[in-house]
This record gives C-alpha cells, structure tokens and sequence, in this order.
C-alpha cells in the first residue's frame, strides 16, 4: 500500500523536531494554525510559538527583526497571504538584506477545501521566483517535506516553502536525498519528457506508469523540487534526451515552472514544450477531483496531453 501524508502535518512535525536541535528556531503563526499545524508546534512549544493574529505584514516584519537577532523565525501562513498580503514586506525587509527568514505558504495551488479564488494561490511560484536572494521550494511529498525544512534551516538567507493541504501519496523511495537546486529524474523512457514540480509529480508518476507505459509511452520523467535556484542542467538533458517536453505543475502556466523550463529552453536548447497548470485563470470552490478535472491537471489529462503533444510531433 502506498503510504499517504498531509504535507501540512508533516510540517508541524518538523518543526518540532527542528525546535528540538536548534534551540534558535521560532514559529510566528498569522491566525492559521489549526489549518497550517502549525498548532502542533504551539502545543510542544509555546514558548517558542508566537501568534501575530491577522496582520501578515507586520508578521513578516517581525520575523526580519529576529532573524537579526540570531533566530530561525519560521512564517506560518496561507501561500496567497505569503505571496500577496505581505510581498511588500518580503520584499524589502527579508530579501532585500537577505535576512534568515522561512516562508511556508500552505494551502497552495487548487485544491484547498472549498476556500475559491481569495484563498487559491497559483501565482505563488512565479512571485517569489522573481525575488532576488530567494530560494524557492515545491515538495512532491511529506518526506521531502522533512528534508527540505532541515535544509532551510542548514542553509542561511531567505526561502519560501510551498505546502498543501491534502494528503497525498509518497512518491520518492527511501534513498531519495533532496538537495538545493537539484532535480530528480524519476523515469527515464525516451518518448516524451515530462517536468513536474510539488505534488503534480504524484499525478505525472500515475499517468506515465498507470495510463502512458501501458500503451508503449517511455515517459522521462523529471522532479523539480527547487524552482529557484533551478537545475538547468536537468532540464536541458531531458530535452535532448527526448526532444519534447511537457510541464506540469499546480499553478498558473505564467511565471511558475513551465515558463521557468521555458527560458531553460529558449535559451539553451529551442524544443517543442508544452505547458500544464491553469491558463491564466483564477481557480474556483468545489471538490478535488472536480477542480483536477476541469483545470486538466488529472493524470488522465496529463496523458491526454502526452499523446497530443507525440501526435502533433509526428512520433507517435
């Protein structure tokens, strides 16, 4: 059986954790804790725990001032307060003089228990990608989840953390180690070349395993955990490998990976690319599956667009 964990969770284990190795790790919450989980870090360490209420610009700010001061101050809020309420602050208090701040956005992308569009961020990846000094994560599951937050902490300067609500499927294996800015290549078929980031790795994975291999796709299938600093490297090689390439992310097709993977592109090596994710559009209220289905971000419509793309291509 797949094992399956809310990465939300997770996160307030982590941190925990965290707390417990580096006694200079902090958690500032704005009012979201029972949604984040943050509440399972305020539970174990209250006095490490400080609630800012409704005021995210202020949180931020706070969270630059203890940084000075030494500390690991982890923000704890939804990505689209993260990426809008409080960007100013961000901008000019945290990444600006590179202060040791940790962004964590959860509730990204679509799916976010019926919360619509004011509470959807799918313009998250595109904003702080855009920020010097930033350092951008996306993590397919909760166990990457756990290794990026020890990298955060490890590693000085400003990051956000891109988090979801739901739970879902494990999909890197045991020996899976996450570096800053290194891609993982999950398969290695030579038909068409698919790059994923966050949890649409997960459905990129099922449709070339579940749907694609059965009808004789090889699917190279590349992980971008880090949208910024990001692994050309990786991207460029599964292009050559492959010679078309499709993104696929949780998020607006604008300014997130697939027009990152784009300029790779565009500048190192012209291939025919197609791009997944929401069509610079806001997203609406309604189940999960509803919501995959009508944004094509469902493994069936992640094939779908597989075979079109090879269909158009002339090689399959």
């Amino acid at each position: 059986m797949v094992e399956v964990s809310a990465q939300r969770v997770v996160f307030g284990e982590t941190l925990c954790e965290l707390a417990e190795e580096f006694p200079n790790v902090l958690c500032l919450d704005g009012d979201l804790g029972t949604s984040t989980r943050a509440d399972i870090f305020a539970a174990r360490y209250p006095d490490k725990f400080l609630q800012m209420g409704i005021a995210e610009q202020n949180m931020v700010g706070v969270a630059a001032g203890l940084a000075t001061m030494g500390f690991v101050p982890f923000v704890s809020t939804f990505a689209c307060f993260a990426a809008k309420r409080a960007l100013d602050q961000v901008r000019v208090v945290v990444t600006q003089p590179r202060l040791n701040v940790k962004i964590t956005g959860a509730y990204s992308g679509i799916l976010t228990g019926k919360t619509g569009k004011t509470h959807q961020s799918v313009q998250d990846l595109a904003i702080f990608r855009s920020m010097p000094n930033m350092t951008v994560l996306a993590p397919a599951d909760g166990a990457e989840v756990r290794q990026m937050m020890r990298a955060m902490v490890t590693t000085p300067g400003p990051f956000y953390l891109r988090l979801t609500r739901d739970p879902c499927p494990t999909v890197l294996g045991d020996g899976y180690r996450f570096e800053i800015g290194r891609a993982v290549v999950l398969l290695e078929g030579t038909d068409v070349a698919i790059i994923s980031t966050g949890v649409q790795t997960g459905r990129a994975l099922e449709a070339a395993e579940g749907i694609l291999r059965n009808e004789g796709i090889g699917v190279y299938l590349l992980h971008v955990p880090t949208l910024k600093p990001l692994d050309s490297d990786a991207i460029l090689e599964a292009a050559r490998r492959t010679g078309l390439v499709i993104t696929v992310e949780d998020h607006s097709i604008l300014g997130g990976l697939g027009g990152a993977v784009a300029e790779v592109l565009g500048e190192g090596l012209p291939t025919p690319l197609r791009r997944i994710g929401l069509r610079d559009v806001f997203g609406e209220s309604g189940p999960n599956t509803p919501l995959l289905e009508k944004y094509g971000l469902s493994p069936s419509h992640i094939a779908d667009a597989v075979r079109s793309a090879l269909t158009c291509a002339g090689t399959h």
